[in-house]
C-alpha cells in the first residue's frame, strides 16, 4: 500500500450504517504509527477514524477524472467502495445502467421503460467493436456474435442475477438482438419462431413474487444455431429445476404461474366456456397469495399474445385447446374436497357428487370413481401380495398436490420439447451456435428449502467456472505481454462444491436417506451433523444453535441456514403408480402422450407390517437429476467462449432510478463483481500502452522528447518515479501497474504542474508589477499635466467674467433708459388712436345710415314698377284666354254638328271612339286647370292689392314724417346707440357661433379620426381573417399532403415488402429445386425465369395488379377471391369451387415447379409463407381502412372549418369566391387521395397474384362488341412482328451486355418498345400490344434483379421505366392531351402504366440499397474517425478516462482506413449515373435526400454510444468534415432537395461538443441553439463528453442539471428517443415530365443490339 497517497486533501471511505460507505477528505498527513485519522465528511463534519496498523487504512478514492468511468477495471482504485460509488453516479446521473466491470456486463435495473433497445440502437451496435461503444446488453450479443462468426466457436451469454433484477428481459433483448442480426440475410422463419417462444415460456413459466412481478421459476439455456452465412436456422432449450411446488402454494402476495390467471380472465370467451373455469379467487390453486391481478397487465391480452406465439411455433388451436383442459384440471384438481373418516381420521374419501372432481375426469378423459378411489388409498407390496391401504386425509391431500404439480410438470416438459421440435431444423446444418444462459441467482431468505439449496449449488458451479475463466482471461494477457509473472491466487470455492456433491457429500447422504425405507428429514440431518461436524469437520458447514432440523453452509457469496423440512419430498417428487395408470389410460391423446414414459415416475409401494422394501422401481431423484443436468450445462459452458452479464437489482421497491447500496452491495458480492476486481487487483490491473502513458505523463520524463522514443522514455524513467519495481511492469506493448500505482503518477503529475505553475505564476506575477509601476509613472505625468492646465485655465476664465460684467452692467442701463421711452411713446401714439378711431366711426355710422335709406328708396320703385308691369301681363294673358275660349266654342259647335250625322261618324271617324273619349277627358283636364288658374290670378290680384296698400301707407306716413322734420340728434343718438348694441351683440353671438362652430370642427375631427380608426380596425380584422383563413388552408393542404407522404411512404414499403416476399418465394423455389431427385425440372436462367413463354401471350408481368393465374373466365372477380382468402377460415372449401388445386399448386404448375413427391419436405414452409403473407394481407387491408375512414372524416373536419373560416370573413365577394375555389381544389385532392387509397388497397392484396381474370377473356369480350372506333393513322413507328417479340425482349433487356447498355443514349430501349407498342396499337391489335409491354414490364423487373448490385444498370432501368411510363402516360386515353399531333392509345394499358410505376420505385429503392450498403461500414469511420482537418492528427493527449477497453477484434495498423474521399466517391459514382441517363434534378435531390439522412443518423447514433469521438478536437474533425459534405452537395447544385437540412442534427451536436459548457448562460445558448436535437440526446452527449487535453474539463454534473432544467419546458412533439430512426425511408414522388413527340427517324439504334429486324411504319 501507498502510504504517501494518504496526505492532507486526500479524499477516503469509511464504512456507514446505512450508506454502506461514504466519502471523507483527510485534514492532515498520515505518518506511520499514527492510531487516528482526522477526517471531514462532506456535510463538513469532522471524525476520528481508528487506525490500528497501516492495513487498517481507509480504502482511498479515485481521482474526479474517473468518475463515471464506464469501465470498472480502468479505475485507479480497485475496492468496493470505488465500484459501488462509479455504478451509483452511472445509475443516478447519467441514467446508465449498464456498466461494464472487465469481462463482465453489469446490469442495473432502472424498472422504467428507456429508449435503448429500438432497431435503431441494434443497427449502431451491428458491427461496431465492443471497445468502441457505450456499454450495453446489445454489444456484449455483438461481441458474442462476431467472436462466433470469426474464430467459428461456440459462444456462450450467461446472464445471472437476483429475482427481479432483470436477467430475463436481458436474455429477451439479446435474442432479439440474434433474430435482427442473424435473421436479415435470408428473412428466414426461424427468428420469429424464437422470439414467439418468449411468451409461452412466461406464461407457463413465470409468477408473481414479492420481488418480481414476472419472476422465471425456471433456469433455462437456448442455444441459437446459426449457418455458414451468420443466419439463424435453428434453437433449442434447456430448462433446469422449474419450482413445481408453486402450483400447489404461493406465498403471501405473490401469485401461481400466469397461466392460470390467464385462463380465468378469458373463461367468457366462446371456446373457453367448456373450461367450467371460474374467477382465481374460487380456486385454491391461485387464491393463497391474496393477489390475483398485477398492476399494468392484462391476462386477457396476454392469452392471446400467448395463442398467437403457440400458431407461429405450429401448435394449432386444437392442439391448444388439449393443453388449456389440462391446465384447467390442475385448478379443478385443487378443489377436490378430500374429507377424513374413521377413527382417529385415518381413513379419507371424496363424495362421488364432488363438482371439481367430475370437471378434472372430464376434463382429462379418465374415469372419476378410479380417480376417487386411488386419491385416497394406495397399494402396498407385502410378501409377494398386493395390499391396498387407504391413506389419512392428510395424506390425500399430499397426494392429490403430487399429482397435480407432476401433471404440471409433464405438461412443462411437453412444451419444451414442442418448442424445440418447432425450432429444429431440418434444411441446414448448425455450424455454431451462441447459447444465453438465463439462470436463478444466488438466493437466501428467511426460510431456505431445497429449492434454494439447488440454485445456490448452481450459483457456486457458475461461480468456479468464471473465477477459471477470469483468471484464464488474465494469465493470458500476461503471456500475451510477455511478462515475468507469479500465479495469482484466487478464491476457489471447490471445498463448498465438494461438500454439496462430494463423495458423502449433502446430495449423496440426500439421496441414500431417500433411498431407506423409513428415512426423515430429521436422521438425514442427523448424518449430515455426524459426517461434516463429528466425523470430518468441514469448514463451509455448520449446525446453527438454537435448531436440530437445520444446517448451515458457508457459500462464496453468504452463509445460508437450510431448514431441513421436506427436503426429502422434493427430492423423490413422488406420485403413486395407480394414478399414473388412470392417466395413461385416458382419452386426451395429449393426456396419454405425457405419461407414457416411465423414467420419471416413481413408483412408491411401500411394506405395512414387516418393514422390509417390496418390490419397487426407484426413479432418479431430483437432486440427481439436477446436477446431471447443471453438469452437461457446464461441460457446454467450458467448451464454449462465455461473456458474462451480471443484473443488479437497486431497490426492493420497484421504484424506478432509486438506488439502495446496502442490496446492491449483497448483489455484487453476490455475483462475484467484487471477485472478478479483486483477481484483477491482485495483478496488475492499470495497464497503459507506451503512447498513452507518454502522452499523459510527458510532463514527468526529463529533458525534451518525441514521441518516437517514448518506449525509451519510460523505460528509463519509470524507476525514478516509482522505486518500488514490483509495483510495475514493462511489457512489449503496454506499462503494467499495480493498484494505487497510476493515483501515485497522477499526484507526482499534479505536483509537478503545481511548481510549474508556481514559477509560471511568479513570472507572471512579476512581469504584471512592473507594467503596474510603468502605468502608474505614466499616470502620474499626466493627471499633474492635467492639473496645471486646469489651473490656467480656471485664472482665463476669471479674466474673461470680470470683462463680462462690466459689459452686463453697461448694457442693463441703456437697456431701462430705452424702456423708459418706449413706454411714454406707446402711450402718446395709443391716446391718438382712440380719438381717431371715434371720429372715424361717428362719420361712419352717418353713412351707413344715409345708404339704407337709398336702399329703401330703391327697393320702393323696383316693386311699384313690377307690380305695374304683373298687371299688364295677367290682362293680356286674361284676353288670349277669353279669344281662345270662343274659338273653341265655336269649334265645339261645329264638331257637335258634324257628331249628330251617324253614318259620317261611322264612316270618318271609324274606330276612333277611344280617341275621343282620350280627348273629352283632357278637355275636361284642361277646364278643370283653367279653372285652377283663375283661382289663383284672383288670389295673387287681392294679395297685390293689399301690398299696393300697405305701401302706399307706408310712404305717406314716411312723407308725413319727412314733412314734420323733428330734431334728428337724440333719435339718430338712439338708434346709433341700438344699433351698436346689436351689433355688439351679434359681435358675440357671432364669436359664440364661431367658437361652437371650432367645437363642433373639432368633434367632427375627432370623429373622422375614429371613424379612421375603425376602418383601419376593420382592415386590419380582416386581413387577419383572411389571414387566418389562409393559415387554415395552409395548414389543411400542408396536413393533406403530409398525409399523402405518409400514405405515399407507406404504399412504397409495402411495394418493398411485397418486394421481400417474391425474393423469398424465389428462395424457397431455389431451396426446392435443390432437393428435386429428376432431371427433368431445373430452374431457367434467372433473365428468364420470370417470362413465362409457356403461357399464352397475354400473359400480364409477376406484380400485385397484373399476375394472371390459369383460371377460367367463369372464376369470381379479384375482389370477392381477396375477401375469401383474407378474412374467411375455409379457404379450402372457397377454392375447391373453381377447380380441384389449390392456389398454391396452381401457382407452382405456373412458375413450372415439380409436385413430385421429392418435393413434399418444402410443403410445410410453403404453407408457413402463404399464411404469413395471407396475415400481412389482413393486417395491411385493416390498417389501409382505418387510415382510409380517418383521413375522410379528416377531410370533413377540413371542410368545416373552411366553412366557418369564410363564413367569418368578410362578405367580400372576391373573397369568398377564392375560399370556395381554394375548397373545390382541396376536395378534387381529396378524391385524388381517395383513389390513390383505392389502387393502394387493391396492391398490397397479394392474393390478386391468384385471382386476376385472364386477359384473353377481356379480349373474347371487346371482340364481341358491335362497333369498335377505327385505329388512328400514325407514321414514324417501328413494326415488331409476332415471331420476333420474344427475340426483340431478349436483345434489348435481358440478354445485353453491361457495357452496351451503358454507352446507349438515355431511354433508348423504352423508344424502342414504346414505338412497338404503339405501332401494335394503332393496326388495331390490341392484345399484341398489351401482351408486348406486358413482356417488355416483366423483362425490366427480371433485368432488375439480374443487376442488384450494378449501379449503373439500375440507372439505366429506372431511366427508361420511367421513361416508359411518361410515354404511355401522355398517350393514354384517360390523359389530356396537350398537342394536337398526339393520337391517344386504343388500348386500357391503365394496369400496365401501374405497374411500371411500381417497378420505377422498386428500381429506385434498389438504387438507394446498393449505395446504402457501400455506404454502411464507411460512414462511422470516414465521418468520426477520419482525420482529414491539417493539424489536429495526434494534437489531442489523451487521458485515462478516454482509454478504450481491449477488444477482441482489433483492428489492424496500418489497414485501409476509409475516409471521406471514400464516401464521396460513392456519392459521386451515383450522381454521375444519375447524371448520364439524364434523370430527373428532383428525383436526384431526393435520392441524395435519403442518402444524407443515412449518413447523419449513422453517425449520430454512433456519436451518442462513444465517449472517445466525444471531445472538442474531434467535433473540430467532424466539423470539417460535414463541411465537406455541403461543399460536395453545392458544388453539384443539389442543396436546394433538403439534403443539407438533414445534417443538421448532427451539426448542432459537433456544436454542441465545441462550445462552452460551465455557466448558466451557456446553458441557455445550448438550449437555444441545438434545436434539432431531442432533451436527451443533448443529456446524453454532454454526459460523454470526455476532454482529450489537460486545457479542457469534464461537464459537471451540476451544468447537466441546469441544462435538463431548462430542457424540461420544451416539446419536442415526439416520444422520447436516444437514436435516430436509420431505417427511415422518405416518400419518392417521380415528376411527370412529357416527353417530345417521338418518331422513328429521331432515334439512333446501333447495330450492338441486333434489332434490325424492325421495320419502320
Amino acid at each position: 500500500m501507498t502510504l504517501e497517497l494518504y496526505s492532507k486533501g486526500a479524499s477516503v471511505w469509511i464504512p456507514d450504517p446505512d450508506a454502506v460507505w461514504v466519502s471523507a477528505q483527510l485534514l492532515q498527513d498520515y505518518s506511520p504509527g499514527e492510531r487516528q485519522l482526522l477526517l471531514q465528511l462532506s456535510d463538513e463534519k469532522e471524525v476520528q477514524y481508528p487506525v490500528a496498523s497501516p492495513t487498517d487504512l481507509p480504502p482511498l478514492g479515485n481521482p474526479d477524472i474517473l468518475e463515471g468511468e464506464n469501465d470498472l477495471t480502468a479505475l485507479s482504485f480497485l475496492h468496493e467502495p470505488a465500484v459501488l460509488h462509479n455504478l451509483r453516479v452511472r445509475f443516478l446521473d447519467y441514467s446508465s445502467i449498464y456498466t461494464y466491470c472487465g469481462i463482465v456486463l453489469v446490469a442495473i435495473n432502472p424498472y422504467d421503460q428507456l429508449p435503448i433497445y429500438g432497431e435503431e440502437v441494434i443497427d449502431a451496435y451491428s458491427g461496431q467493436d465492443m471497445a468502441d461503444m457505450e456499454p450495453h446488453i446489445f454489444s456484449v450479443a455483438e461481441e458474442a456474435y462476431r467472436t462466433m462468426t470469426r474464430e467459428e466457436n461456440n459462444q456462450s451469454i450467461i446472464i445471472s442475477g437476483e429475482s427481479g433484477s432483470g436477467k430475463t428481459v436481458s436474455a429477451k433483448f439479446t435474442m432479439r438482438y440474434f433474430a435482427v442480426v442473424g435473421g436479415a440475410a435470408q428473412q428466414t422463419s426461424v427468428e420469429e419462431r424464437v422470439l414467439a417462444s418468449n411468451p409461452i415460456m412466461e406464461s407457463i413459466g413465470n409468477a408473481k413474487t414479492t420481488r418480481n412481478d414476472n419472476s422465471s421459476r425456471f433456469g433455462k439455456y437456448i442455444e441459437i444455431g446459426f449457418g455458414r452465412n451468420g443466419d439463424i436456422i435453428a434453437a433449442n432449450m434447456r430448462t433446469y429445476l422449474l419450482e413445481k411446488s408453486r402450483v400447489v402454494f404461493q406465498a403471501s402476495a405473490e401469485r401461481n404461474y400466469h397461466i392460470f390467471y390467464q385462463l380465468c380472465a378469458s373463461r367468457e370467451l366462446p371456446e373457453m366456456r367448456s373450461l367450467k373455469l371460474d374467477a382465481p379467487e374460487h380456486f385454491r390453486y391461485t387464491n393463497q397469495g391474496g393477489e390475483m391481478q398485477i398492476p399494468g397487465t392484462d391476462d386477457v391480452l396476454d392469452l392471446e399474445r400467448t395463442r398467437n406465439a403457440f400458431i407461429i411455433l405450429g401448435v394449432q388451436p386444437d392442439q391448444q385447446m388439449e393443453l388449456f383442459r389440462i391446465l384447467a384440471a390442475v385448478l379443478h384438481l385443487g378443489n377436490v374436497n378430500i374429507q377424513a373418516s374413521g377413527r382417529g381420521s385415518d381413513r379419507s374419501y371424496i363424495d362421488a357428487d364432488d363438482r371439481s372432481l367430475a370437471v378434472f375426469s372430464k376434463l382429462l378423459g379418465v374415469e372419476g370413481p378410479q380417480m376417487a378411489h386411488w386419491l385416497c388409498h394406495r397399494r402396498l407390496a407385502v410378501g409377494g401380495e398386493m395390499l391396498i391401504k387407504p391413506m389419512t386425509g392428510q395424506q390425500a391431500l399430499e397426494a392429490r398436490d403430487a399429482l397435480a404439480k407432476h401433471i404440471y410438470g409433464q405438461l412443462f416438459t411437453w412444451t419444451v420439447q414442442r418448442l424445440n421440435s418447432a425450432l429444429r431444423t431440418q434444411k441446414q446444418q448448425v455450424k455454431s451456435f451462441i447459447g444465453v444462459l438465463d439462470i436463478y441467482g444466488f438466493e437466501t431468505f428467511d426460510r431456505n428449502s431445497f429449492e434454494q439449496f439447488c440454485i445456490n449449488y448452481a450459483n457456486e458451479k457458475l461461480q468456479q467456472q468464471f473465477n477459471r475463466h477470469v483468471f484464464h482471461l488474465e494469465q493470458e494477457e500476461y503471456i500475451r505481454e510477455e511478462l515475468a509473472w507469479s500465479r495469482i491466487e484466487f478464491s476457489d470455492n471447490q471445498q463448498c462444491i465438494n461438500l454439496i456433491e462430494g463423495q458423502l457429500g449433502l446430495f449423496d447422504l440426500l439421496d441414500e436417506e431417500c433411498r431407506m425405507p423409513k428415512g426423515s428429514d430429521e436422521s438425514w440431518v442427523r448424518k449430515l451433523y455426524d459426517q461434516h461436524l463429528t466425523s470430518k469437520p468441514h469448514p463451509h458447514f455448520s449446525k446453527p444453535r438454537m435448531s436440530n432440523s437445520a444446517f448451515i453452509v458457508l457459500h462464496f457469496a453468504d452463509t445460508v441456514q437450510y431448514e431441513c423440512g421436506s427436503f426429502l419430498d422434493k427430492n423423490r417428487d413422488t406420485v403413486f403408480e395407480e394414478l399414473i395408470n388412470i392417466l395413461k389410460a385416458s382419452q386426451s391423446e395429449l393426456v396419454a402422450e405425457l405419461f407414457q414414459q416411465q423414467e420419471n415416475v416413481s413408483v412408491a409401494i411401500r411394506s405395512v407390517r414387516s418393514g422390509k422394501r417390496g418390490h419397487r422401481e426407484h426413479k432418479l431423484t431430483v437432486g440427481f437429476q439436477f446436477r446431471q443436468s447443471l453438469q452437461m450445462l457446464m461441460d457446454t459452458l467450458n467448451s464454449t467462449t462465455p461473456h458474462y452479464v451480471r443484473c443488479i437489482k437497486p431497490n426492493d421497491l420497484k421504484e424506478p432510478f432509486m438506488f439502495d447500496p446496502k442490496r446492491t452491495v449483497q448483489q455484487l458480492r453476490a455475483c462475484g463483481v467484487l471477485e472478478t476486481i479483486r483477481i484483477s487487483a491482485a495483478g496488475y490491473p492499470s495497464r497503459w500502452t507506451y503512447e498513452e502513458f507518454f502522452s499523459r505523463y510527458r510532463v514527468l520524463l526529463p529533458g525534451p522528447q518525441s514521441q518516437e522514443q517514448a518506449i525509451a522514455s519510460c523505460r528509463k524513467t519509470l524507476p525514478q518515479l516509482i522505486s518500488d519495481p514490483d509495483q510495475y511492469c514493462f511489457g512489449k506493448t503496454k506499462v503494467f501497474f499495480r493498484a494505487g500505482q497510476v493515483a501515485l503518477l497522477e499526484r507526482l503529475r499534479a505536483e509537478r504542474l503545481r511548481v510549474a505553475a508556481v514559477i509560471i505564476q511568479s513570472g507572471v506575477r512579476g512581469w504584471l508589477a512592473r507594467i503596474r509601476y510603468s502605468r502608474i509613472c505614466w499616470a502620474t505625468v499626466t493627471i499633474q499635466r492635467y492639473c496645471r492646465g486646469t489651473l490656467a485655465r480656471r485664472l482665463a476664465l476669471t479674466l474673461r467674467y470680470t470683462k463680462a460684467a462690466l459689459v452686463i452692467q453697461k448694457t442693463y442701463r441703456m437697456v431701462a433708459v430705452r424702456q423708459l421711452f418706449l413706454m411714454i411713446q406707446q402711450a402718446t401714439i395709443t391716446i391718438q388712436a382712440f380719438t381717431r378711431g371715434t371720429l372715424t366711426r361717428r362719420r361712419y355710422r352717418l353713412l351707413v345710415a344715409e345708404r339704407a335709406a337709398v336702399f329703401l328708396q330703391a327697393t320702393v320703385r323696383g316693386w311699384l314698377a313690377r307690380r305695374a308691369y304683373m298687371r299688364v301681363h295677367a290682362a293680356v294673358v286674361f284676353m288670349q284666354c277669353c279669344v281662345r275660349r270662343r274659338a273653341a266654342r265655336r269649334e265645339l259647335l261645329k264638331l257637335k254638328t258634324e257628331a249628330r250625322s251617324v253614318e259620317r261618324f261611322r264612316e270618318l271617324n271609324k274606330g276612333m271612339e277611344v280617341k275621343l273619349m282620350q280627348l273629352q277627358l283632357r278637355a275636361d283636364q284642361e277646364v278643370r286647370e283653367s279653372a285652377a288658374l283663375r283661382e289663383t290670378l284672383h288670389a295673387e290680384r287681392e294679395s297685390a292689392a293689399a301690398e299696393l296698400e300697405a305701401l302706399r301707407a307706408t310712404i305717406q306716413k314716411l312723407g308725413s314724417q319727412k314733412l314734420e322734420k323733428p330734431p334728428p340728434c337724440p333719435i339718430i343718438s338712439e338708434k346709433v346707440e341700438e344699433r351698436r348694441r346689436a351689433e355688439e351683440k351679434a359681435s358675440q353671438e357671432i364669436l359664440q357661433l364661431t367658437q361652437e362652430v371650432e367645437a363642433l370642427q373639432r368633434e367632427k375631427d375627432i370623429f373622422s379620426k375614429e371613424k379612421e380608426d375603425l376602418s383601419s380596425r376593420l382592415l386590419e380584422q380582416e386581413k387577419a381573417q383572411e389571414e387566418c383563413v389562409r393559415q387554415a388552408v395552409t395548414q389543411a393542404s400542408a396536413a393533406l399532403r403530409a398525409e399523402l407522404d405518409e400514405e405515399r411512404r407507406k404504399y412504397q414499403g409495402l411495394l418493398r415488402e411485397f418486394t421481400r416476399l417474391e425474393q423469398r418465394y424465389d428462395n424457397l423455389r431455389e431451396m426446392s429445386l435443390l432437393t428435386e431427385r429428376t432431371k427433368g425440372h431445373r430452374r431457367t436462367d434467372s433473365t428468364q425465369s420470370l417470362t413465362l413463354d409457356t403461357l399464352s401471350p397475354s400473359s400480364t408481368p409477376l406484380s400485385p395488379q397484373s399476375f394472371t393465374p390459369p383460371f377460367p373466365s367463369t372464376s369470381p372477380s379479384p375482389e370477392e377471391v381477396r375477401r375469401v382468402s383474407v378474412t374467411s377460415p375455409c379457404t379450402e372449401r372457397t377454392f375447391s369451387l373453381w377447380g380441384s388445386e389449390t392456389p398454391m399448386d396452381q401457382l407452382m404448375e405456373r412458375m413450372d415447379v415439380a409436385k413430385d413427391p421429392a418435393v413434399k419436405m418444402r410443403g410445410e414452409d410453403l404453407a408457413h409463407a402463404y399464411d404469413a403473407v395471407r396475415v400481412a394481407n389482413k393486417f395491411m387491408e385493416s390498417q389501409l381502412r382505418s387510415q382510409r375512414s380517418q383521413q375522410e372524416e379528416e377531410v370533413e373536419a377540413l371542410r368545416c372549418q373552411l366553412g366557418q373560416a369564410i363564413s367569418s370573413s368578410s362578405s367580400s365577394a372576391t373573397q369568398r369566391q377564392e375560399l370556395q375555389e381554394l375548397l373545390e381544389a382541396r376536395e378534387q385532392e381529396c378524391v385524388r387521395l381517395r383513389k390513390e387509397l383505392k389502387e393502394l388497397r387493391n396492391t398490397v392484396t397479394l392474393r390478386r397474384l391468384l385471382t386476376q381474370v385472364l386477359p384473353s377473356a377481356l379480349t373474347t369480350q371487346q371482340g364481341s362488341c358491335p362497333s369498335r372506333e377505327k385505329p388512328a393513322t400514325v407514321t414514324g413507328l417501328l413494326e415488331c412482328r409476332k415471331r420476333d417479340e420474344t427475340k426483340l425482349i431478349k436483345n434489348l433487356i435481358t440478354d445485353i451486355r453491361v457495357d452496351s447498355a451503358l454507352s446507349l443514349p438515355p431511354g433508348l430501349p423504352a423508344n424502342v418498345l414504346f414505338l412497338c407498342v404503339r405501332q401494335a396499337d394503332c393496326s388495331g391489335d390490341q392484345t399484341r400490344a398489351r401482351s408486348l409491354c406486358s413482356t417488355a414490364v416483366t423483362a425490366m423487373k427480371a433485368a432488375l434483379k439480374k443487376h442488384n448490385n450494378d449501379i449503373g444498370m439500375t440507372t439505366l432501368w429506372l431511366k427508361n421505366a420511367c421513361l416508359l411510363h411518361d410515354l404511355l402516360t401522355q398517350h393514354s386515353p384517360k390523359q389530356t392531351l396537350d398537342s394536337e399531333d398526339l393520337v391517344p392509345l386504343t388500348t386500357d394499358l391503365s394496369d400496365l402504366i401501374r405497374a411500371l410505376s411500381d417497378l420505377c420505385i422498386q428500381a429506385y429503392q434498389q438504387l438507394l440499397s446498393i449505395t446504402e450498403t457501400r455506404l454502411q461500414n464507411i460512414i462511422v469511420p470516414a465521418v468520426l474517425e477520419s482525420e482529414t482537418l491539417p493539424g489536429l492528427s495526434g494534437a489531442a493527449a489523451k487521458l485515462v478516462g478516454s482509454r478504450k477497453r481491449a477488444g477482441s477484434d482489433p483492428r489492424a495498423v496500418g489497414g485501409d482506413v476509409p475516409t471521406m474521399a471514400s464516401v464521396m466517391r460513392e456519392l459521386g459514382a451515383l450522381h454521375t449515373a444519375l447524371s448520364h441517363q439524364a434523370l430527373p434534378q428532383t428525383l436526384m435531390e431526393q435520392t441524395f435526400h435519403q442518402l444524407f439522412y443515412l449518413i447523419s443518423a449513422s453517425a449520430l447514433n454512433s456519436l451518442l454510444l462513444r465517449k472517445d469521438v466525444c471531445c472538442c478536437s474531434r467535433g473540430m474533425q467532424i466539423r470539417y468534415n460535414l463541411s465537406l459534405l455541403e461543399e460536395w452537395l453545392r458544388s453539384r447544385g443539389l442543396q436546394a432537395g433538403g439534403a443539407v437540412a438533414t445534417l443538421e442534427p448532427l451539426i448542432q451536436a459537433v456544436q454542441l461538443l465545441q462550445a462552452a459548457k460551465k455557466t448558466e448562460g451557456d446553458a441557455q445558448s445550448l438550449c437555444q441553439t441545438c434545436t434539432a436535437l431531442s432533451s436527451q440526446q443533448i443529456v446524453k452527449i454532454l454526459t460523454l463528453y470526455t476532454p482529450h487535453s489537460d486545457l479542457d474539463e469534464r461537464v459537471t454534473l451540476n451544468f447537466i442539471r441546469i441544462v435538463q432544467g431548462l430542457l424540461k419546458g420544451r416539446s419536442d412533439g415526439q416520444p422520447p428517443q436516444l437514436l435516430m430512426d436509420v431505417r427511415r425511408v422518405f416518400p419518392v414522388t417521380f415528376p411527370y415530365l412529357p416527353p417530345p413527340v417521338l418518331r422513328a427517324e429521331q432515334l439512333v439504334i446501333p447495330d450492338s443490339l441486333k434489332i434490325s429486324f424492325l421495320r419502320r411504319a
